[in-house]
């Protein structure tokens, strides 16, 4: 007899997935109580002891045989870790949260059309940009260790967090928006660019720039309707927690090495070096920042989806011939759409 599981799993804390396994119930069983879970399979059991060590999963609870984890979610949390670094975020360990930053997350909160905050995704079909942001928050969430505690100074090693709360989101969505927010704290932007750049009417066209890294994107948790409760099995739950605190103590021994290192060597230094966020944001630096609002575009959205709709390879080409963006094909095993690059750096199937 086939069930279909609703399975709870990290490493992205709490992704969720729907699958069809075998099940010790019989048909009759299961008809009389679809979520009858007596002298069911340990499904975490069974599914841990067949998954590489950094997948894991924590629960699992019956599920209607219909019901997609992808498309019946009804809320989803982002995290996004970074240091301070040289970031002005305008406060310090003592419960504020990060000003300048969070003026400029707060205007993303509500509904928007986000064209200019993701990749425009048109070739499979993704056409509204139109998007609802339930709470946008910086935080401070752990201070530099080595700083005193009675100190109201601040460090380039405090650890902060961008959580987004919305209900669906476009593709590279809070990577765009945090490469956003990284130009406001660095004092290359003013915080209202955000709410500018959510004007399509005025700024029809994305600007190019770069995505912040997915390093330290986390999916943190997914919302479905109330259904039945979750079961967690406490002999693999010890397990997942007992990974985990292996991971934690690798990490944290290096992270411990390094800045050990780095306390050596930086009262060597004449002038302090707060570079801990510049690896976050993607791209090349250029020696002068050119403002954001000024910057070339990306193609028009209209025009996108007239060149897909239409579907006729031949317009494809003359468009891109047009813009003199046509590679000369280098074998003839390549595809001929393979030739033709993006209106946009980096928008490319991933």
């Amino acid at each position: 007899m086939l069930r279909k599981p609703f399975i709870e799993i990290f490493p992205d804390y709490s992704q969720t997935i729907s699958l069809d396994l075998r099940s010790s119930l019989s048909q009759e069983q299961l008809a009389a109580d679809p979520n009858m879970t007596e002298g069911e399979l340990p499904y975490t059991k069974i599914l841990n002891r067949l998954l590489p060590e950094d997948i894991r999963v924590l629960a699992w609870r019956p599920a209607p045989p219909d019901l997609s984890a992808r498309f019946q979610c009804k809320q989803r949390t982002y995290k996004y870790f970074f240091p301070r670094g040289d970031l002005n975020v305008q406060s310090s360990y003592n419960g504020l949260y990060p000003k300048v930053m969070n003026s400029a997350a707060r205007f993303i909160v509500g509904t928007h059309d986000f064209r200019n905050f993701c990749k425009m995704d048109v070739a499979n079909g993704v056409v509204n940009f139109t998007r609802s942001i339930v709470s946008a928050q910086v935080s401070v969430m752990s201070r530099d260790p080595h700083m005193s505690s009675d100190s109201s100074d601040t460090s380039g090693y405090d650890m902060c967090v961008l959580t987004l709360v919305g209900h669906a989101f476009l593709w590279h969505q809070v990577r765009c928006i945090m490469g956003l927010l990284l130009l406001v704290g660095q004092g290359k932007e003013e915080a209202d660019v955000v709410q500018e750049l959510l004007d399509v009417d005025s700024y029809p066209r994305k600007p190019q720039y770069s995505m912040a890294s997915e390093l330290p994107l986390n999916l943190f948790h997914c919302e479905y309707e109330q259904g039945t409760q979750w079961y967690m099995n406490q002999e693999c739950l010890t397990q997942v927690v007992r990974t985990l605190q292996s991971t934690w103590t690798k990490l944290n021994v290096k992270a411990s090495m390094v800045r050990a290192m780095l306390l050596d060597l930086e009262s060597s230094l004449e002038t302090p070096v707060s570079e801990q966020t510049s690896c976050l944001l993607q791209g090349v630096r250029s020696k002068v920042y050119q403002p954001l609002l000024k910057r070339p575009t990306c193609g028009e959205l209209e025009r996108m989806v007239w060149l897909w709709v239409r579907g006729s390879l031949e317009a494809r080409i003359e468009h891109y011939v047009k813009r003199q963006r046509l590679e000369v094909m280098g074998t003839e095993d390549q595809s001929p759409l393979s030739a033709v690059s993006s209106d946009c750096p980096g928008a490319g199937p991933s």
